[in-house]
């Protein structure tokens, strides 16, 4: 497919990208996207703070969006020669808000945690969803007739774990409902106090970043 040569210029564009470096409420955007669009329900997610150099020269205003249709920015088009990061409106992840485009040598450390938390704040929420999905069938009734050659009912577990997920939506900002109960639905089969957890935990990114926050500040930085 090209040899060595087609490989290393390969390489080189995709280290002439730039890095997307959003607020909070981009990343956990970004995740529920990610989560409804690219099937990520049971993909592990982690959240980073990125400290950048004291050293670092930020371009002057903001741009439009500078992204592709595939989110590439190349970041010699966006920071010229003496510029280490632009800022830009995001019109994907926390639409409306400002984000980053800067290359590596502009990070000096990070800190990384894996999302959700292991531990939930609203431990009643997860007693009361495990013990209600436990009380009901996990088993689909047989279709009859027609149905039984198109599709599988639901069973009533995987019902009602849909709908505890979508009551944690609907107290969620408007924007952020459709997404999340995308990421919390419940898989036939799937153990109902570990959906509980997760679905709980995801819930608490956006109801209670503080906690979360405060998790990633006390991890120890990581050098670049």
């Amino acid at each position: 497919m090209g040899g060595e040569q087609r490989v290393s210029a390969w390489v080189a564009s995709q280290r002439a990208k730039a890095l997307h470096v959003g607020r909070y409420e981009a990343a956990v955007h970004n995740m529920l996207r990610r989560i409804r669009d690219q099937a990520d329900q049971r993909s592990q997610f982690n959240l980073y703070q990125v400290r950048l150099k004291p050293s670092v020269v930020v371009r002057e205003g903001w741009l439009v969006d500078p992204a592709n249709f595939v989110g590439d920015v190349v970041l010699d088009e966006v920071c010229p020669p003496g510029v280490d990061v632009a800022r830009y409106l995001n019109y994907h992840e926390d639409p409306g808000g400002l984000s980053l485009a800067l290359g590596r040598n502009a990070i000096a450390s990070v800190q990384r945690i894996a999302v959700p938390l292991p531990d939930t704040r609203d431990g009643g929420w997860v007693r009361d969803a495990v013990a209600a999905l436990e009380g009901v069938s996990d088993t689909a009734a047989p279709a009859t007739g027609k149905l039984a050659l198109r599709m599988r009912p639901p069973s009533a577990r995987a019902v009602l774990g849909r709908q505890l997920g979508a009551s944690l939506a609907d107290r969620l900002p408007v924007n952020l409902r459709n997404q999340f109960r995308s990421a919390a639905a419940f898989a036939e089969g799937e153990d109902p106090e570990r959906w509980a957890r997760r679905t709980s935990g995801l819930f608490d990114l956006i109801d209670d970043p503080t906690s979360v926050l405060a998790a990633l500040d006390q991890q120890d930085p990581r050098e670049v």
